[in-house]
């Protein structure tokens, strides 16, 4: 008996029970260890007892709690007590979306529409992580007081898939996807057919299959057609009514392709309710030139008409009826079959121009025939221009400092935070600098503004341990444990991160955990494609991945289609494996070579002389082309250009400037800057 007061895990004491599942209850708890409150959900003792249940429950919530987004109840931590198997979570205080549809019969358009980007955006966090929900209906959709909408019971969901059907399953039943009533593979799509479901309801006040047992409405999904939202009401518009369709097509193939789809089509559908944006591409309907055409709403019923089987089996048979005979229209079947050969016909020529391609049979390039020379480098593709490496700045406003740190960490930006005195509850994000929808370079700086109320939790990254609990204990905290993450650059033993994370307000005497490096996981690293990107950057994306920068060999050279500071080509090539500790270096642009104007004095010259003591060339080494650059005044020509060799140097230039002012010089070899640059002082000389 689970009672107020009772201690789980020598860690969480239990205060009040605040809710009841069909696989689980769920009490509030106060961490003694982080001083705060959480949600505890135990598992009941039917499924506790089942240890295969038990051991999928743990490894999937596992995997759930390294998700990290404002549209997911946060998971914190997953253990067992005496047989007792509980999941700690972020405590969300507010309402189920069921409780809230029950409450308001119906939710407004632009309400429900919020809520349903909301929930699809916490879908879309998952699926990214490769974790499907399977279990996503109303009751499981929390709405906190500050009206953000939270998605829970990713662990719990996805390890139940393996259970049969039963009677205390009914409510999961009116939100499952046709697939996984008949017992078969389940994914993405699954949860995005739920989510239609569930956004039926919010705008129809109601389910749109039900019945007296679980069998029937399984059946409903499987065999059965909803009523569109816009003829049940005329005040839903056209595009919602169009997208809770597309969400609930029977055929997985003729849904959302991702969460991200989806969630574009909601954002439209609040500027452009009445738009006929979109589409229900059938299978096979894409025409020779890739174009789709938008199925109308009426072409949408007879399909459905013509689709429809007649099962009559309970859903025990169907599940294990892996067969699909749906029966089509001759003529979209005569269409289908017409189609297939075409794309068939398509992929036997694109295979044909590939191999060609590979096997040089399309090669009609005139290059000289002495051109065999192999490269080392990547170059910078056209692509590289312009946004290349530019990511847009995300919203932390009123997220939480832990939430707004992973956005920003996520999108590979750099961030210092500040505090400031506020009403917000504490470590809320208040502003921040630049704000949301700016294009920053890759780990450029973000300014974070956030509540603070308390003591500040230290900067102990990259400390030792030993220092680390120093500077805690200094800042009135302390240390109650440790663990450990692998990490590519910080060394082994010393901190990645805290929980609660560095710069969060706590009260003084609070408790920290340090998380300490375990030192890289692999020994081996994919190597990032630098070209095109600021040096800087470069450098760091380098550095992040346990590589080094040979600076020895680090050039520089014109070039008239990569902007100057960018990457123009790199020692390894992008994509390949090589061991942690290995160096790389690059070329840096210097952009496009200045074309040198002409003199305006022809009976007076400026001349100057520079001599190069450092030899570019090494003994026995190939003559090369030596090319000398001026720039002075803000102007740039070539000043000197030949072929030269090791014996030419050292070596006195004498160069031709355009005043008397002083001027640089640059030595290239064969258009890769050497080496450092020379300061020339000129002359004036009369003809």
């Amino acid at each position: 008996m689970i009672n107020p007061g009772m201690m789980i895990g020598e860690r969480y004491e239990i205060t009040e029970k605040v809710g009841s599942g069909g696989m689980a209850d769920v009490y509030k708890a106060k961490d003694h260890r982080l001083n705060r409150f959480v949600a505890i959900k135990i598992l009941k003792q039917e499924f506790s007892s089942d240890g295969k249940f038990v051991s999928k429950f743990k490894a999937e919530a596992q995997s759930v709690a390294g998700i990290s987004h404002p549209n997911i109840v946060n998971v914190y931590d997953v253990g067992e007590d005496n047989g007792l198997y509980f999941i700690v979570m972020e405590l969300v205080e507010g309402i189920t979306l069921k409780k809230f549809i029950e409450k308001k019969g119906k939710l407004d358009v632009g309400e429900a529409v919020g809520i349903s980007i909301q929930i699809a955006q916490g879908m879309k966090a998952a699926h990214d992580n490769h974790i499907i929900h399977r279990d996503i209906k109303p009751q499981n959709i929390i709405i906190s007081k500050e009206g953000k909408v939270k998605v829970t019971d990713f662990g719990i969901a996805k390890a139940a898939t393996s259970n049969t059907i039963t009677s205390n399953a009914m409510g999961s039943v009116h939100y499952i996807s046709p697939e996984q009533a008949r017992g078969g593979y389940s994914d993405e799509k699954s949860d995005i057919y739920s989510l239609g479901v569930s956004m039926y309801e919010m705008f129809s006040g109601g389910v749109p299959y039900e019945g007296d047992s679980t069998v029937t409405v399984a059946l409903s999904h499987i065999q059965d057609e909803a009523i569109m939202l816009d003829d049940l009401d005329e005040n839903i518009p056209h595009s919602v009514a169009m997208i809770v369709a597309k969400c609930m097509q029977k055929k997985t193939d003729m849904r959302y392709e991702n969460a991200a789809d989806l969630i574009h089509d909601l954002k439209r559908a609040l500027d452009e309710p009445d738009g006929n944006y979109v589409v229900i591409t059938l299978p096979g309907t894409k025409n020779v030139s890739g174009a789709t055409r938008t199925i109308t709403k009426d072409e949408m019923k007879e399909l459905k008409k013509a689709e429809r089987p007649e099962v009559k089996a309970p859903v025990e048979e169907v599940a294990d009826d892996d067969t699909d005979d749906d029966v089509l229209d001759p003529k979209l079947e005569r269409i289908i079959k017409i189609c297939s050969a075409i794309v068939a016909i398509i992929i036997l020529v694109v295979i044909i121009l590939l191999i060609g391609s590979v096997r040089g049979w399309w090669d009609f390039s005139s290059g000289s025939e002495d051109d065999t020379s192999e490269t080392t480098t990547t170059s910078a593709p056209a692509e590289t221009e312009g946004e290349s490496g530019k990511v847009e700045v995300p919203d932390l406003v009123g997220h939480t400092l832990q939430d707004a740190e992973k956005m920003l960490e996520d999108l590979n930006l750099n961030y210092q935070l500040k505090d400031e005195e506020s009403d917000e509850e504490a470590n809320t994000v208040i502003r921040q600098d630049p704000e949301a929808g700016e294009m920053l370079d890759e780990y450029e700086i973000v300014t974070v503004y956030y509540s603070a109320e308390g003591v500040t939790v230290p900067d102990v990254k990259g400390m030792t341990e030993t220092e680390a609990r120093t500077a805690i204990k200094e800042a009135g905290l302390t240390v109650s444990s440790t663990k450990t993450k692998n990490h590519d650059s910080i060394a082994e033993g010393n901190v990645v991160e805290t929980d609660p994370v560095i710069g969060s307000s706590v009260e003084e005497g609070s408790s920290i955990i340090l998380v300490l490096s375990a030192g890289p996981k692999d020994t081996t690293v994919v190597v990032p494609n630098l070209v095109g990107k600021k040096e800087d950057v470069a450098k760091q994306k380098v550095a992040d991945l346990g590589l080094v920068v040979d600076t020895t060999k680090v050039v520089k050279a014109y070039s008239s289609t990569v902007e100057a500071g960018k990457i123009i080509d790199q020692s390894q090539v992008a994509g390949s494996e090589v061991e942690k500790g290995s160096s790389i270096y690059y070329t840096v642009s210097l952009g496009p070579e200045a074309t040198p104007e002409p003199t305006d004095s022809p009976d007076v010259y400026y001349e100057g002389s520079f001599t190069v003591d450092t030899n570019p060339f090494v003994e026995g080494e190939d003559p090369a082309e030596i090319k000398v650059v001026l720039e002075q005044d803000g102007q740039t020509k070539t000043v000197y250009k030949g072929t030269l060799g090791f014996s030419d140097f050292p070596k006195t230039f004498t160069v031709e400037g355009w005043s008397e002012n002083n001027g640089t010089v640059t030595v290239c070899k064969n258009d890769v800057v050497m080496g450092a640059t020379y300061s020339v002082e000129f002359k004036a000389i009369e003809e």
